[in-house]
């Protein structure tokens, strides 16, 4: 039996290097190509990089809240596969004021930018809605109603390096995951309010409807249309109606006072700077808010629908 054991120490010590080397093997191939996984610095959202989004998702303390990959908490949705499901233009009207689910009307402001329509392969509202179901069913079922998630101070560029970064992780291979959960549809009817949903084409429609409408009224009138646009725009998601600083400034109190740029000048809130604000947001920065923040709604709203605004928000008082 002595004479065994060397040849046994051998035996087991052979096998035990065709394990390690078979291990080796493995987890070399593990880290290959052939796993075909996106990787972050490869993913790019226009000119925004996954690498910069990522460093933003940290930055935020966003896994505190969602999950990405099985990864993080449960009080908010998981991450992993929404850029795929509802889109770029629906996650850029989303991120700058998060406190109100997007509209309709606030998607086809996002696809007037250029990056934005081409990373979805369309400007068209109808055809974004097509190709994005989950976009279409939140904007159905709560656009333009308050969410759960506090409006976040991201400026332009950290939202573009955001959906850059969910575009990475939509691009994953997660092998099955998340799992497909209960239609959402399903659950949200059952607890929405009878009648206090619009579908996607009465919103999409809404700013054209409401055109008409202001165009037919009385001036008297403008205020209560001006009220109706700002909701059916999404506006309030952003401004609220008292001095309440969110996204952008309050409008309560806001017509006719001296507004402090970030330029450090000053500029009355009359109805020309009113207007101009819808139309050209980036030409004038209010001192203390991020800038390139708000897009244009310039081809979204007709001269008559801006007059409201403005009547609305004066109707807010001031000087």
């Amino acid at each position: 039996m002595c004479e065994d054991e060397p040849r046994k120490r051998r035996t087991a010590l052979a096998v035990l290097g065709v394990m390690l080397l078979l291990f080796a093997v493995l987890s070399v191939f593990s880290f290959t190509g052939a796993r075909k996984q996106a990787l972050p610095e490869a993913v790019t959202f226009g000119r925004y990089s996954a690498l910069d989004g990522r460093r933003v998702f940290q930055g935020y303390n966003c896994m505190g809240c969602h999950t990405i990959v099985g990864n993080g908490a449960y009080f908010g949705p998981d991450l992993t596969d929404v850029y795929r499901r509802v889109g770029p233009a629906w996650l850029s009207a989303f991120l700058p004021s998060a406190g109100a689910w997007p509209t309709a009307a606030a998607v086809r402001v996002q696809l007037q930018d250029a990056a934005v329509a081409a990373a979805a392969g369309t400007e068209a509202i109808d055809a974004y809605l097509e190709r994005y179901p989950a976009a279409r069913e939140r904007i159905e079922l709560r656009g333009g109603h308050a969410s759960f998630m506090p409006n976040l101070p991201f400026t332009r560029d950290e939202v573009g390096q955001l959906v850059a970064f969910l575009r990475y992780a939509s691009e994953l291979n997660t092998e099955g995951w998340p799992p497909v959960p209960w239609p959402e549809a399903r659950a949200m009817r059952a607890q929405a309010p009878a009648g206090g949903v619009a579908t996607t084409t009465a919103a999409a429609a809404a700013p054209a409807a409401a055109a008409a409408t202001v165009a037919a009224a009385p001036a008297v009138d403008a205020a209560t249309q001006g009220a109706k646009l700002v909701q059916d725009l999404g506006c309030l998601a952003c401004h609220a109606v008292d001095r309440a600083r969110k996204v952008g400034p309050g409008w309560g109190g806001l017509y006719g006072r001296e507004v402090k740029l970030a330029d450090g000048s000053t500029v009355k809130a009359d109805d020309g700077y009113l207007e101009s604000k819808i139309v050209q947001p980036q030409a004038h920065t209010v001192a203390g808010f991020a800038a390139g923040v708000m897009p244009s709604f310039a081809g979204l709203t007709t001269p008559e629908q801006r007059q409201a605004i403005v009547a609305y928000i004066r109707s807010l008082g001031g000087r």
